[in-house]
């Protein structure tokens, strides 16, 4: 049964009313791969009365009044995608599909929609329980941060939002904890992975620059962030308390890492696999087709590229589930009335990060002073794909199941960097587990830029690449590799896109099509340098395209799609530029 979403639900379960209601800016699916949906059966599974209210209309109180008020808390959260993400192209662009939206159309999710749907509680709910923001779009804007949309510093969204606390990173471990506490009436301000508003100064914690002060230097705004990202892992972080106006942002330490047992026991809860009927009525959402039917093997990346937000929000420790685990959620799709034999990917943030970790930050936290792949692969990390190659074989002896994909994220070089295994994980992947082509991400071909994205050199891409082929060959397989690929990124110009179409052209022998203009998102350091206009490592100048033209043009450059460029020339020709 999917949890309720109607108080005739509510009823059909013998309860008179509810201790915690999730709103969500996704439609909901009841799936792990959704974050309402696994927090909502976790704390349904010990024993709390929860019901989910699905992306509410922020301009009426139908949806936001339907499940009465909860006894103990709201759990808000914008949904799998931050909304402004979610809402708006890297070219300011509003986005016409929603992949979580009943119907695909984007007219349901409200931009700021952690604020929005926390406005909205307030409005209809006076003096109500505890409102507690959660999820990706929450966790990410738990500081002061560069907001993209509105070219500015914006406060701690626990400001803007008025809620009462925020939960940040994978918050289960977490809120169970707040539940618990605040069930007996407890204060819960001392929770880990907890973020909360007070008058008083904690001054235990470290003190990051006030928001007030990032707002007028940007080099403190650098130093609030370094303080900030560096203070993360469950095993080395401190707390932080950062200044707003006259009162205090304060961030208790990261709640400790799942252990394997504990994620397991996440992901064997007894989900549908479906959108529920109240929005299944509405259309199909995108979405669904590709969740359906995955695995989660792991969490976390150590990759740390200066562009993405996992590090920050899942961690840069590997968390992996067991293969029973896994074995027996592969035994549970065989089940459903919709299988029909093809798991579409296992996989994490990167695929092939399974089950293999340093035993020194597992131990003491991760490193200040290095990081674990960039430059290069680190010596204590020891990169392994054993285990992985046993769990695909595994996977792919279980009955009913027939294919078996990997369609997340490879990091070629730890392939080249497991002297025992990485060949023979590619051979397995190229020969079965592969759909006619592999998806891999390079992002660029010059040192320059590469470094500034915190990704590896061109020489570990090109010599990937000629492995892939001739095993591909070796298969009796003509599969290709997809290249995705970032234009406009902080220090990019267009001398630096001239050599990567020429390397492309040149080496890899292609025309891109996968080329995504740079988006500044939230708690990145790729951000950072966005904003900022300098290399928060080194403090040099670097270029930033800020000019719409000017990013048109770089993308320009090395796509080759004629019709495709002229459609975009006329949507941004009249267009004011920064």
């Amino acid at each position: 049964m999917f949890l309720p979403t109607t108080i005739h639900e509510v009823k059909k379960f013998g309860w008179n009313a509810l201790d915690i209601i999730l709103i969500s800016g996704d439609s909901y699916i009841d799936s792990p791969f959704i974050g309402i949906a696994l927090i909502g059966r976790l704390l349904a599974a010990h024993g709390y009365r929860v019901g989910v209210i699905a992306q509410p209309d922020v301009n009426s109180a139908e949806d936001i009044t339907r499940l009465g008020e909860p006894e103990l808390f709201w759990g808000v959260s914008g949904g799998s995608v931050d909304s402004m993400v979610a809402n708006y192209t890297s070219l300011g662009k509003k986005r016409r599909q929603d992949d979580f939206t009943p119907g695909e159309i984007n007219d349901r999710r409200p931009d700021r929609a952690v604020i929005a749907y926390s406005n909205l509680i307030r409005r209809y709910f006076k003096n109500t329980k505890p409102i507690v923001l959660g999820g990706i779009e929450a966790s990410l804007r738990r500081v002061t941060h560069y907001d993209f949309w509105s070219d500015k510093l914006r406060r701690p969204i626990l400001f803007d939002a008025k809620a009462d606390y925020l939960i940040y990173g994978m918050g289960e471990k977490a809120v169970l904890e707040l539940a618990a506490k605040l069930n007996k009436n407890k204060s819960a301000e001392n929770v880990n992975g907890l973020c909360y508003i007070s008058r008083e100064k904690k001054y235990e914690y470290l003190q990051l620059p006030s928001h007030e002060e990032c707002v007028s230097d940007k080099d403190k705004f650098t130093e609030m962030f370094d303080i900030f990202y560096r203070n993360n892992d469950p095993v080395s972080a401190q707390g932080l308390c950062q200044p707003a106006g006259d009162r205090f942002l304060i961030q208790n330490p990261p709640q400790s890492h799942p252990t394997t047992e504990e994620i397991d026991s996440y992901y064997e809860l007894n989900y549908e696999r479906e959108l529920h009927p109240f929005h299944a009525k509405f259309g199909k959402v995108r979405a669904l087709d590709t969740i359906r039917f995955s695995i989660t093997t792991h969490r976390g990346c150590y990759g740390e590229c200066n562009f993405c937000a996992i590090a920050v929000h899942q961690g840069r420790t590997i968390i992996s589930r067991s293969i029973n685990s896994i074995l027996n959620e592969a035994r549970d799709f065989t089940k459903h009335r919709r299988f029909t034999g093809t798991i579409n990917d296992v996989g994490g943030p990167t695929a092939n990060m399974y089950d293999f970790e340093c035993d020194k930050k597992v131990k003491l936290g991760v490193c200040d002073d290095k990081r674990c792949v960039f430059p290069d692969t680190c010596k204590a990390l020891k990169p392994t794909h054993e285990p992985n190659i046993r769990l695909l074989k595994e996977i792919s002896k279980v009955n009913g199941v027939r294919k078996v994909f990997v369609a997340s994220g490879i990091r070629y070089d730890l392939i080249a960097d497991d002297k025992l295994h990485g060949e023979e994980y590619l051979r397995l992947v190229v020969s079965r587990h592969t759909s006619g082509q592999m998806k891999i991400a390079p992002e660029h071909a010059n040192d320059k830029v590469l470094g500034l994205m915190g990704k590896p050199g061109k020489k570990s891409l090109e010599k990937f690449r000629q492995m892939f082929y001739k095993l591909s060959k070796e298969a009796g397989k003509e599969q290709y590799l997809t290249y995705y690929f970032i234009a406009a990124h902080p220090g990019c110009t267009e001398k630096e896109m001239t050599e990567l179409r020429t390397f492309t052209s040149e080496k890899l022998r292609i025309h891109p099509e996968q080329v995504q203009i740079f988006s500044p998102t939230p708690s990145t350091y790729s951000t950072l340098m966005y904003y900022t206009g300098k290399n928060p490592f080194t403090g040099e100048k670097i270029f930033v395209e800020r000019n719409l033209s000017g990013k048109l043009k770089q993308k320009e450059m090395i796509i080759d799609e004629p019709s495709a460029v002229k459609k975009l020339k006329r949507q941004f020709s009249r267009r004011d530029t920064k």
